[in-house]
């Protein structure tokens, strides 16, 4: 396993945002973290990259103790793409992918391995011909993919995708998902947040159901979307071959 969390808990003062998670995240698949606003899907990725203090638990990552990995090492070993990942800056394309070298160079010039990294990133967005506009020329979509790049330029064994499918079209949504998928086959632990429960169905290995901050289910979408699931925790049902279709009704 790439990353494990034991008994993981989180309180923002009085309030649990994170209670007892129990779960791992493998090389080679792709976990969905899906649950209703609030229920703690970005504060288990926090969690995850020591950017968010436990209040009990410990995870563990690559079989190390989290807090026993330094800093620069931890950003060698875990991509991170956050949420609400904007960015319209008038720079090179280029330049921001290889701002996803920076835990290998700190602040001085890239290099050819840098540059090697950034424009493999790049191709296996399908961004290439991306390089030297600037970002903020680019669709919503194709920042989407340029930020992607940004991660994968780490190289990291894993890594966190926190909603990159908010506010892209379904088109862009499905090459996203097709993204992760791939990098996943290359031996990546990928997990990534979600609120679309049909993208998870269709897209992820495995599925994380969080209901106000506790683990309420754990394994393939088919079991994780369990008909008492759904209904308890996001008062919905599934249609009928819905994992093939992604249909859910309201109950």
């Amino acid at each position: 396993m790439s990353v494990r969390f034991d008994q993981v808990s989180v309180s923002f003062g009085r309030r649990a945002a994170l209670n007892r998670v129990s779960a791992s995240l493998m090389a080679g698949s792709v976990t969905g973290i899906v649950g209703p606003n609030g229920a703690g899907k970005t504060t288990l990725l926090r969690a995850a990259l020591g950017l968010q203090p436990l209040s009990h638990g410990h995870v563990d990552v690559l079989g190390k103790a989290l807090a026993d990995w330094p800093r620069e090492a931890l950003a060698r070993a875990m991509a991170y793409l956050p949420q609400g990942g904007e960015a319209r800056w008038p720079m090179p394309v280029e330049d921001v992918v290889l701002l996803g070298r920076l835990p290998y160079r700190g602040f001085g010039p890239p290099d050819l391995k840098d540059r090697l990294a950034a424009a493999d990133a790049l191709a296996r967005c399908e961004a290439p011909h991306f390089a030297r506009r600037r970002m903020d020329e680019l669709s919503a979509g194709e920042r989407a993919r340029v930020l992607f790049a940004r991660a994968l330029a780490t190289g990291a064994a894993v890594l966190f995708a926190d909603e990159p499918a908010a506010y892209l079209d379904p088109s862009h949504q499905l090459r996203l998902m097709d993204l992760l998928r791939e990098e996943a086959r290359r031996g990546t632990a990928v997990a990534v947040t979600l609120h679309d429960l049909s993208l998870a169905a269709r897209h992820c290995d495995r599925v994380l159901v969080l209901e106000q901050g506790a683990l309420a289910a754990d394994g393939p979408p088919a079991e994780a979307f369990a008909d008492a699931t759904l209904a308890r925790v996001f008062k919905i049902a599934r249609e009928p071959d819905s994992l093939q279709l992604g249909a859910f009704r309201r109950l």
